[in-house]
């Protein structure tokens, strides 16, 4: 059913158990879908580009969303992920600017890169502590998003995962993070105070860039290394405590911190880079 503009609806019988990749996809006045029952993937880009598509309910059946499956339902405003499903694809529900809110079950282990990008409706969201793993930029442009709980299991806080969530001012990273990658909080205009665990020893580029509301933050002993304007432009950050384990402050991290009026370097540090 690739690219049939005028088909609007439309029912699957419980007998059918698999839809294959892109098969509603362009279905640009498709309004609602009954899935089948029996249903056991939501394949790779199956509803992609369904911008009329305003609800859908996955049924218990399914196990995974694929790849781009929901990308650009425009119009989607909520969906609930059933206790089975394990996995979300990459792209998932790139680019669904009206979905408000989602339901990610306790069963679920993975969300994959850039799952919700530019939800830019979504303003909280629970992940439950079952996920272990989530991937580049997966929240990465959600700008209403004002909070968001991660879960416990997480070990890496990736690349790009919060850039440009201007509105996010309530997070706090789990105890078993590692690493806070590049871009991680990039351009987070709303956050004021953040808590880094004893658990992270390397914070990345950017990771904090142009954190304009950002006022302190406490960076734990266990981090050996801060990356490349790392504190751009956090021009309400006013005090900092580097670790005391850290070896090189790198260019630019604190470029444009127009308030911080003082900072104690440790011993430990043997480099430092230019501006």
């Amino acid at each position: 059913f690739y690219g049939c503009y005028n088909l609007s609806n439309i029912t699957i019988p419980d007998n059918v158990t698999s839809i294959g990749a892109d098969a509603f996809s362009y279905c640009y006045s498709l309004t609602s879908i009954n899935l089948p029952n029996n249903l056991t993937t939501i394949s790779n880009g199956v509803f992609h580009y369904c911008t009329s598509l305003t609800n859908i309910t996955i049924p218990d059946s399914v196990t995974s969303i694929g790849n781009l499956a929901f990308k650009y339902c425009r119009n989607l405003e909520n969906i609930n992920i059933p206790d089975s499903v394990t996995s979300i694809g990459e792209e998932a529900f790139f680019g669904c600017r009206n979905l408000t809110s989602i339901y990610l079950p306790d069963s679920l282990i993975s969300i994959r890169d850039r799952a919700f990008y530019s939800c830019i409706s979504l303003n909280n969201i629970s992940i439950p502590d079952s996920v272990t793993s989530i991937n580049k930029q997966a929240f990465s442009r959600c700008s209403a998003l004002k909070s968001i709980k991660l879960p416990n299991n997480l070990t890496v806080i990736p690349y790009g995962l919060f850039y440009g969530c201007y509105n996010l001012s309530n997070i706090t990273i789990p105890d078993n993070v590692t690493s806070v990658g590049a871009d991680a909080f990039r351009d987070c205009n709303s956050l004021i105070n953040i808590t880094i665990p004893d658990s992270v020893t390397f914070i990345g580029n950017l990771a904090f860039y142009c954190c304009f509301k950002l006022k302190n933050i406490a960076i734990p002993d266990s981090v050996t290394s801060i990356g490349e304007e790392a504190f751009f432009g956090c021009l309400s950050l006013t005090s900092i405590n580097l670790p005391n384990n850290l070896s090189t402050i790198n260019e630019c991290t604190f470029r444009n911190c127009a308030s911080l009026t003082n900072i104690t370097i440790p011993d430990s540090v043997t480099s430092i880079g230019k501006n």
